[in-house]
């Protein structure tokens, strides 16, 4: 009598708000084997344990190396299966023919694993970042960058690092984003409003002021909360008035730059003019 190992699925897909990402899947398989299939989009792939066994127009690969990532181009069939007991924990993004156009589909089938430590950091940033739905510049930002190193890689991209105009476009980037406070602003809007390409313009803005755009519009939302929680508006209220998506957002972020969330820091003014 044989005894079946127990599966185990564990599953969370979403589309998020990001242009040329179609959806995000976290999962968990133990025991599952997809068939042979394919995708209208890129499927870039990172393996937070375990390991995956995969062929890619009829030839297999294998990925144990969780410091790797894979990347599988469209239209190209491949299939998927575990290979021991403990399955592997996988997260996908799925990318349109507009971050990679489908030309570089050659490259990506002579050499779906990339081992590339900064790609792989790159990509498990994004995917904290689309986590939270209300961080759409930083999504924007973090994919950019994800899509730049892929070129490198695919495509023999090379990499301009910001010259004489990184000032220029650094300040005229701040002034966008001190009149956007509230609304706030998207990465292709920046790019199409000063001709830039995404990732000089942040590597200029970053350059200029020591911390990305998205990090900067941050901190001068946390400022102006702060100072609208010492008036006496009740948080809810703040969140909308600053730009934060609810007041959720407004907590996270908040209790992420002072330590406190920020009924506490306004609690903690009243009681001192007591």
């Amino acid at each position: 009598m044989t005894t079946e190992r127990p599966r185990t699925h564990e599953l969370r897909a979403w589309r998020p708000a990001v242009p040329g990402i179609t959806e995000v899947l976290h999962a968990h398989f133990t025991d599952h084997a997809y068939p042979r299939h394919t995708h209208e989009t890129w499927d870039l792939m990172i393996l937070d344990d375990g390991a995956v066994d995969f062929a890619l127009d009829r030839r297999r690969h294998g990925a144990s190396d969780t410091g790797r990532v894979l990347l599988l181009p469209p239209g190209v069939p491949h299939d998927g299966r575990t290979v021991s007991a403990a399955g592997f924990r996988k997260r996908v993004l799925y990318l349109t023919t507009d971050v990679l156009p489908d030309r570089l589909a050659g490259p990506a089938v002579d050499g779906p694993i990339l081992g590339d430590a900064p790609l792989r950091r790159r990509i498990h940033r994004l995917h904290t970042a689309l986590t939270y739905e209300d961080d759409a510049l930083e999504a924007q930002s973090r994919l950019a960058f994800v899509r730049e190193r892929l070129l490198v890689h695919l495509d023999a991209h090379r990499v301009r690092p910001p010259g004489q105009e990184a000032d220029r476009l650094a300040a005229r980037l701040r002034e966008l984003l001190d009149a956007r406070i509230r609304t706030g602003l998207t990465l292709d809007e920046a790019t199409s409003v000063l001709h830039a390409h995404p990732t000089h313009l942040i590597r200029c803005f970053t350059q200029a002021y020591g911390l990305p755009p998205h990090t900067y519009l941050t901190g001068r939302r946390i400022d102006r909360a702060r100072r609208l929680l010492l008036a006496g508006e009740r948080p809810a209220d703040v969140a909308a008035a600053v730009g934060f998506y609810d007041q959720a957002h407004l907590n996270r972020h908040f209790t992420r730059h002072l330590g406190v969330p920020p009924a506490r820091y306004a609690r903690a003014a009243r009681d001192r003019g007591r």
